[in-house]
């Protein structure tokens, strides 16, 4: 569907956008997409389950950073469970923000209804969690949290990334604690300086904690790519690693320097400067490319000293064997036939490989999900309508999407509804809309 909303005051420093746009469902080829519900957490701090034409299809009325959607043998044979954050602090700390979990007191299991079957942390006790949860297969629950802590070397206190495993009892049964490791991160001297000199409490700001799974690479006999084992990204710092459960050292890592960015290389390059990247995760058994690397490259400020960017600001998705480094696949907003700075989300943001080969983007501060082939073409576009403000005194909203996921529809209960109409762009309105592109 198609729908025009105007915005009064919507502002964006980092990426111009009209003031008024569609919304909804903008592109569907029913064909060559692949088909499913989409969850996603809107900018009104709720989290929505939608159909291919973007009907709203279930709301839940808890904000996930991200929602993660729970399958039904981690759910009691449930279905349409997920993993949420379930209240903020009434007492907002120094430093708090959204994004760097200080606001977050707790994060709980929901049903369908919004029933909480498990939760951890309270007002009291708050647990400030951010970025990430993950139910692991031995039914515990991995948690990304934050805490205030002095640091030898800095003078002043950090906000440090934290991994917790809790039991279903509420019980912490492993932690690992990022100000411990910084010596195995790869800064050299003038990067651990820049670092220090930086003020900036949230100096690493981790954005993904993620089990490898399965994959081919530990199947092979490479160690470090242990199924249990845990890959982090720190967003600031422009660095991704592997975190080993037996040992607790970092055994892998990409960064944090890098070569230069060559934003449309060729393919089998070594991987180039990121800056700032999201969603960092090996993609799963089953599907294609499975075990390597994707990466949703924002291309966003970040890096110590601060990375150098390309002339445009804009942002890539690229797929990385982390066996050899190389590039592999690719996506800007050139393979979709536009300029680069088409594609751009300076923060936030995601990228899930789908079973046909596609991949559903979230280009994440424009809240604009969209699904493209291998070669980059645009086949499932939606822009959400769903806006808010992220903290209590913005005078501001915005539609902005942290994390986006396809699920299949025996996800969700029996009888949920689903629409799958082919959406064609009005060519009259949206010019440069895909396939109305005049030629030359």
């Amino acid at each position: 569907m198609l729908t025009t909303l105007a915005l009064a005051a919507v502002t964006n420093a980092a990426h111009a956008l009209p003031s008024s746009f569609a919304t909804g469902t903008t592109i569907y080829d029913p064909e060559r997409a692949y088909s499913g519900y989409v969850l996603f957490p809107g900018g009104d701090r709720k989290t929505h389950l939608i159909d291919m034409n973007g009907n709203e299809v279930h709301r839940w009325a808890f904000e996930g950073f991200p929602p993660v959607p729970l399958s039904p043998e981690q759910a009691d044979g449930d279905k349409g469970r997920l993993l949420v954050q379930r209240e903020r602090v009434d007492t907002l700390p120094e430093h708090a923000s959204p994004g760097n979990g200080l606001t977050n007191a707790s994060v709980a299991e929901v049903d369908w209804d919004g029933e909480v079957h498990w939760h951890w942390g309270s007002q009291a006790s708050p647990v400030y969690q951010h970025h990430d949860l993950r139910r692991l297969p031995n039914g515990n629950t991995l948690v990304m949290t934050a805490e205030m802590r002095e640091l030898n070397g800095f003078d002043y206190e950090v906000i440090d990334n934290g991994l917790v495993e809790v039991d279903p009892e509420g019980e912490v049964v492993w932690k690992w604690m990022t100000g411990d490791h910084l010596g195995e991160m790869g800064f050299s001297d003038a990067g651990l300086r820049s670092l220090k000199a930086s003020k900036d409490p949230d100096f690493l700001h981790f954005n993904t904690a993620v089990p490898l799974g399965p994959n081919r690479w530990f199947e092979a006999g490479d160690e470090r790519f242990k199924p249990d084992n845990i890959l982090v990204n720190s967003r600031n710092a422009n660095v991704t690693f592997i975190v080993d459960r037996d040992s607790d050292e970092i055994v892998w890592r990409i960064g944090p320097e890098f070569p230069a960015l060559s934003l449309n290389g060729e393919l089998g390059r070594e991987i180039d400067q990121t800056v700032g990247s999201h969603d960092t995760h090996l993609i799963p058994e089953g599907l294609p490319g499975a075990g390597n690397l994707l990466i949703f490259d924002n291309q966003g400020n970040a890096g110590f000293p601060p990375a150098r960017q390309g002339f445009f600001s804009s942002s890539r998705v690229i797929e990385v064997n982390p066996t050899t480094n190389e590039i592999v696949w690719q996506y800007t907003g050139s393979q979709s036939g536009r300029s680069p700075y088409t594609f751009y989300s300076a923060f936030i943001s995601s990228a899930r490989r789908l079973p046909n080969g596609n991949t559903l983007i979230d280009e994440g501060q424009n809240g604009r999900l969209f699904q493209v082939t291998p070669d980059g073409e645009i086949v499932w576009e939606y822009v959400s309508p769903f806006f808010g403000k992220s903290m209590p005194g913005d005078d501001y909203v915005t539609n902005q999407t942290y994390r986006a996921e396809l699920l299949d529809y025996d996800w969700a209960p029996a009888g949920t509804p689903r629409d799958e109409t082919p959406v064609t762009p009005d060519c009259e309105r949206y010019v440069a809309a895909p396939g109305c592109m005049p030629e030359g």
